[in-house]
């Protein structure tokens, strides 16, 4: 009864979380206050036993960093330099902007780098008279794969990363950016096919200036602008060699933002930062984690574990195919995050089961949950985030017309990785 309970709060939570009718943390806070009542666990093992407090700590202190150092404007400053170098070619600059938005998103994360960039290069479409849909598709696109790449750069990669002590963030980027990169440049040669007709009018039509762009203008040449910037690097510099500094990811990322956060406080920002924090984002994984707990504690983990071993033999090649291609598929029209929570549960199940090779497990679900986020407006938070951004700003994305590029896209991404997969671990 225990375990039939558990699910139906779980199969109900994840209905809402589709519907977006709820706030999503919401949902997920009044489904984990259900198995409580309904005595699946105490309160306290729920909060003790089940909430990653590692992940909520460290998207916690991501956030405070990422707001404090955009507050100098360094990030604009980025943008505007691009656009004052490149944009007046539409080529070149469609194919910076993907790069630089790629980049972006391995190192800080796909939704803060599109909320900093998008508002930008918007403004800048409009006074270059280019085609707007080209460019929000290549953003969208250039987001969710560049944030495959690092351990910090999708909210699945920092589960999975947290959840398997062995995956560092120098692991990350040894097993998935070469497959990125690769689907970073392949990718792009088919959104080139795809827009080359609207970039080549674009080409010929442009006649205006953008001499009067000034990046400088951007900056706030105060102290906090050198210290924040400095302690971003040194941070994600200190992320590539925790495993040799013997310090946990999490405690890099909170020095930092405490640190920052202390040499700041003369400027009154503690408050302000605070306001700008994604509460929403971190009561949703808290509320998510305690409704996985609940079909972990009821056995129905275990269950899945066992059913999945049946289903592919128990071998890593199967397995791995499997895993990229559901999780690839699925993360289009369903939310990633809760799928990927339930998936880490089933893959360390599986490991205690005594199954071998699961690095390239990991690997698959990571490539799928991420690359998979591209099929459709609803795929990506970041993709949400875009289209929100574009309309506020009176310009459109189409759910069915971007789909049909998306999906394609998402595609051969996954036919770039199963290729990749097999010969990297098979």
């Amino acid at each position: 009864m225990e375990a039939i309970i558990a699910i139906a709060i779980f199969a109900i939570s994840y209905l809402f979380l589709l519907l977006e009718k709820i706030n999503r943390a919401l949902v997920a806070l009044c489904g984990a206050a259900l198995l409580i009542v309904f005595n699946i666990f105490t309160i306290d093992d729920a909060m003790t036993s089940y909430v990653d407090w590692s992940t909520i700590v460290l998207l916690f202190s991501m956030m405070v960093l990422i707001t404090i150092t955009q507050r100098t404007g360094i990030f604009e400053f980025i943008a505007l330099w691009l656009i004052k170098r490149i944009g007046e070619r539409p080529y070149a600059l469609f194919f910076w902007v993907a790069v630089l938005t790629a980049v972006g998103s391995a190192l800080l994360d796909n939704v803060t780098t599109v909320l900093l960039f998008v508002p930008i290069l918007i403004h800048m479409i409009r006074e270059l008279n280019l085609p707007a849909f080209p460019y929000l598709v290549m953003v969208i696109i250039s987001s969710n794969i560049g944030g495959t790449a690092t351990m910090i750069g999708d909210p699945p990669n920092i589960m999975i990363g947290q959840a398997v002590e062995h995956l560092t963030f120098m692991s990350f980027i040894v097993h998935l950016a070469p497959v990125v990169v690769i689907i970073f440049l392949m990718t792009m040669g088919l959104l080139f096919l795809f827009f080359n007709r609207s970039l080549k009018q674009a080409n010929t039509e442009n006649n205006r200036s953008i001499s009067n762009v000034d990046p400088k203008s951007a900056l706030k040449h105060t102290p906090l602008l050198y210290q924040s910037v400095s302690i971003l690097c040194i941070t994600i510099i200190a992320f590539m060699f925790h495993g040799l500094l013997h310090v946990e990811l999490t405690t890099i990322a909170l020095v930092s933002a405490l640190l920052l956060l202390l040499l700041s406080e003369k400027d009154g920002l503690t408050d302000i930062v605070f306001s700008k924090i994604e509460w929403t984002t971190l009561f949703f994984f808290i509320g998510l984690f305690i409704l996985v707990g609940g079909l972990e504690q009821t056995g129905v983990i275990d269950h899945l574990a066992v059913m999945f071993m049946s289903i592919t033999d128990g071998e890593s090649f199967k397995s791995s195919y499997a895993i990229l291609w559901s999780a690839g598929l699925l993360s289009g029209f369903l939310d990633n995050i809760p799928y990927v929570a339930s998936m880490i549960q089933v893959l360390l199940e599986l490991e205690e089961f005594g199954m071998q090779a699961t690095d390239p497990m990991w690997w698959a679900l990571a490539l799928g949950a991420c690359l998979g986020g591209n099929s459709t407006l609803l795929g990506a938070s970041a993709n949400v985030v875009v289209a929100g951004i574009a309309s506020t700003n009176g310009v459109r994305i189409p759910f069915l017309r971007y789909m049909v590029y998306g999906f394609t896209v998402v595609l051969l991404s996954l036919l770039i990785a199963s290729g990749y997969l097999y010969i990297r671990y098979f």
